[in-house]
This record gives structure tokens, sequence and C-alpha cells, in this order.
């Protein structure tokens, strides 16, 4: 295996006592603050060692079969809230009404996994209702921001010919306006009631849960002629799991602790295009 190493301000000198346990064959320097050490005899105690000196040093790893490029895929798949962007955007909607503190302890609830996603999210938007959907446009104005390293992976993986999915438990407001800002090529969440320019405190439609999302990888990937081990799959969440789950390499992304306990890669520390120096 290849051990992948990386940070964001990390010398190599943070890194010898980490490339001392794993012992590689040989080590590459994959970019300013990344190392790629190749021969690497994988174990789970191997791994074990290197997950708890990562994490004190703030180093990212991720253990990849050799010669595995970002090439080897098709599809790129994100969730978007805390994962593209760095906020989650019903949460700040609901700040416009001063109920941040109520609808975040939900939020953060459901994405450990301790509420089922459906009864989160309808008891949240059901706290929005009468709200004026003029709050969408500022929460996306003043409020929404993308995560780090997203434009530089998007570029990257645009020039490797990947097609790039964005599949989201929020809501199409945020989720059109990515696509047309970002050139995605796939899009798929919830749609917010408005009637006389007012949150109804509920959704349209079907609501895109963790089945729905890891359907809409399977839906796109039939689209396109491959099969879902050719999607790379980012998310955050546990509603993100069972799309993860169907990928060819998951990624949790400053995730909840259950999901980086399921997830191939775990980036915690650098940003979205710390997976180009995995995939190198």
């Amino acid at each position: 295996m290849n051990l992948i190493l990386q940070g964001l301000n990390t010398n190599r000198a943070d890194v010898e006592a980490i490339i001392g346990l794993a012992r590689p064959q040989r080590i590459i320097d994959v970019g300013a603050h990344a190392w790629r050490c190749e021969g690497v005899a994988f174990n789970d105690g191997l791994k074990a060692q290197i997950d708890s000196a990562c994490l004190a040093q703030q180093v990212d790893y991720a253990f990849v079969e050799a010669g595995c490029t970002l090439k080897d895929f098709k599809l790129v798949t994100m969730d978007m809230d805390s994962t593209l962007i760095t906020i989650e955007c019903i949460d700040e909607i609901a700040d416009m009404q001063g109920l941040k503190p109520l609808v975040s302890e939900i939020t953060e609830a459901a994405m450990r996994g301790e509420i089922e996603f459906n009864e989160s999210l309808t008891r949240r938007v059901a706290l929005l209702k009468g709200l004026d959907a003029g709050a969408l446009q500022r929460v996306y104005d003043e409020r929404l921001k993308l995560s780090p390293g997203a434009e530089k992976m998007l570029r990257a993986i645009r020039a490797a010919g990947l097609k790039t999915l964005l599949v989201s438990g929020g809501f199409t407001f945020f989720t059109d306006r990515m696509k047309s800002r970002l050139n995605l090529d796939y899009t798929h969440s919830n749609v917010l009631e408005i009637i006389d320019g007012k949150l109804t405190g509920k959704v349209v439609g079907g609501i895109v849960n963790a089945d729905e999302k890891r359907l809409t990888v399977e839906r796109v990937c039939a689209a396109l002629g491959v099969p879902t081990s050719q999607a790379i799959v980012m998310g955050d969440g546990a509603n993100d799991l069972k799309m993860m789950g169907v990928s060819g390499l998951s990624v949790a992304f400053r995730a909840k602790p259950v999901v980086r306990a399921q997830a191939d890669v775990a980036l915690n520390f650098v940003g979205l295009d710390g997976i180009l120096n995995i995939l190198t």
C-alpha cells in the first residue's frame, strides 16, 4: 500500500516519526506539505498507530492501493452543507428567525446519526414557517463560503474528465446556485415550499435522505454507464454513509466520528484539494 501524509503547514521534520512507523520502501514529495510513502506493509495495528500519531500532529493520512489515480474514477459526488461549503444552510436560515441554537441542535444530532433524517428535516423546516423567502438570498450572499480547496479540487476533476454530482439534504435554492457558479454536472436536493413570498414550513415532494442520496449516486452512475465503484463520494454526516458505502472511494471531510470511522479516507485538517495528493 501507499501511505499519503499531508498537512496545512506540515514540514518533513513533523512527519519523520510517522514515516518511521510506516517503514516505507520509498518516499516521494507530492506537494509542498505532502508525501507519498510507497511500499508500506499495511495491517490494522499499523493503521491504529498511524491514526493516533497523525491526530497528535494534525496531519491527514490515507492508505491507498499503489497506482490508484484520479483517472481511475468517472464521478465525484459531494454533499453540500459542511462539505462543499462551510455552513449548514438551514441553521443560517434559522438564524434569521432567532432560532439557530434550536435548529443547530437538531442538525448536529441528525449528522451524528442520533435522529432519523426525515424527522430531523421535517422538524427543522417547520420552525421556519412564516420566514420571508428573501432570507435565503441573504444566507447565500452573506454567509455561504466554499470549503478550503474546493475550487482547486474541481478544476483538477474537470481536467481529468470526471463528472460532478452535488447531492444534498439541503435545498435547491442553494444547490442550483452552486451548480451554476461551479459548473457542476448534476445536483439533487430538497425543494422548500414558498407561498406569497413566505416559507410554509414544508418541503415539496420526497425528502433527499440517506437512501435517496445512495439512489442518486446509483442513477447518475447508470446514466454515465459506469459502476458505482468508479465514484468518489465525499461527505461529513451520518446521512452520507449509504452513498459513501456504494462508492469506490469514500472521503470523510471534517466529518463526524461515525463517518470518519467508516470512510476509506478522512480529511480532517487539509482542504478538499487534499484528495488530489492522495490520487496522484
